[in-house]
C-alpha cells in the first residue's frame, strides 16, 4: 500500500464510507505479512517511497510466486531480480501480464505506473559483457519511475567511443557506470561530469580480476570525486541509488 492508497482509505474512513472494521482487515498486514518462508514487507513503499523488492536467486519459483501473489493483492508494483528461467516460466504462467525483462534476468509487474521525474538517469557500461549489470541498472530505475538513457560499450580500451557521448552524460541528473575488467571507466567519467557518479564493479575479467576484485578495488580508489561504489554485480542496488538520488534531485527543483 502506498502513501495516495493509505491516503484514500483513511479519508473514506473519516467520510464515514468505510467502516473501521474494513479498514482494519485492509491494513492488518502491515508492517509486514509472515507467509512461513519469508516476511513480506508491505510498509516498505510507505517507509523508504518503493516496494521491496524480490531477489530471485536461491528462492524456489514457487516461494517467488507466493510473495508476488501477496504484494499483488496489496497493491504493490513488483520487480523480481536475477530470475531463473524456471521461475520466469512460473511468474508468466501465473501473472501473464508481467513482463520478463531478458537482458536485465529480471521481472516486473506493475500495477500502478509510477509519475515519471523530471531529467534522466545515465547507465554507462564498458563492454557488451557487463550488459546483464547494466540492464538490471537500467531496469530498475525505469521500474522506479526515472526515465534511462543507456550509454554501452564505451570502455577505456577506446575513449573516443566515450568521448562521442559527452553531451549525454553531462546533461544526466545522475550516472550509474558498470566496468570489468580493471575497472576504470567509473574514474574517467567522474572526471567529465558535476553529477553523482555510481560505480559499479562486474565480475567480467580473466584470472587476476578475480571476480570482480580488481575492478572493486580500483573504483574504490578512484581519485576523481562524487563517486560512490556499490558491491560487485550490484546493478540493483546502483539502480536504487539513483534513483533515491533523482528523487531528492526532484524535489529539490
Amino acid at each position: 500500500m502506498d502513501r495516495d492508497k493509505l491516503k484514500e482509505l483513511l479519508e473514506s474512513v473519516a467520510a464515514g464510507n468505510t467502516s473501521t472494521a474494513s479498514a482494519l482487515e485492509r491494513l492488518r498486514a502491515l508492517p509486514f505479512e509472515d507467509i512461513g518462508f519469508a516476511k513480506v514487507d508491505h510498509h516498505r513503499d510507505l517507509r523508504q517511497g518503493h516496494p521491496e523488492a524480490i531477489f530471485g536467486a536461491g528462492k524456489t519459483p514457487e516461494q517467488i510466486v507466493q510473495i508476488m501473489a501477496r504484494m499483488r493483492e496489496k497493491g504493490s508494483n513488483i520487480l523480481v531480480t536475477r530470475c531463473s528461467s524456471d521461475a520466469v516460466a512460473s511468474i508468466v504462467a501465473d501473472f501473464p501480464d508481467a513482463q520478463y525483462h531478458e537482458a536485465a534476468r529480471a521481472v516486473t509487474l506493475v500495477t500502478t505506473p509510477m509519475q515519471q521525474r523530471e531529467g534522466y538517469i545515465a547507465i554507462v557500461c564498458a563492454g557488451t559483457s557487463d550488459l546483464p549489470v547494466a540492464e538490471e541498472a537500467a531496469v530498475t530505475c525505469e521500474f522506479n519511475g526515472n526515465a534511462v538513457k543507456r550509454v554501452y560499450d564505451v570502455g577505456v580500451a577506446g575513449l573516443h567511443r566515450l568521448l562521442g557521448q559527452h553531451e549525454t552524460l553531462t546533461k544526466a541528473n545522475t550516472i550509474v557506470v558498470c566496468a570489468g575488467m580493471e575497472g576504470a571507466l567509473p574514474s574517467v567519467v567522474g572526471g567529465l561530469v558535476d553529477v553523482p557518479v555510481i560505480a559499479v564493479p562486474t565480475s567480467v575479467g580473466y584470472g587476476a580480476n578475480f571476480g570482480g576484485l580488481s575492478a572493486l578495488l580500483t573504483m574504490l580508489n578512484s581519485c576523481a570525486t562524487g563517486i560512490a561504489v556499490v558491491n560487485i554485480d550490484n546493478g540493483f542496488g546502483a539502480g536504487m541509488l539513483a534513483s533515491m538520488i533523482n528523487r531528492i534531485a526532484g524535489t529539490a527543483r
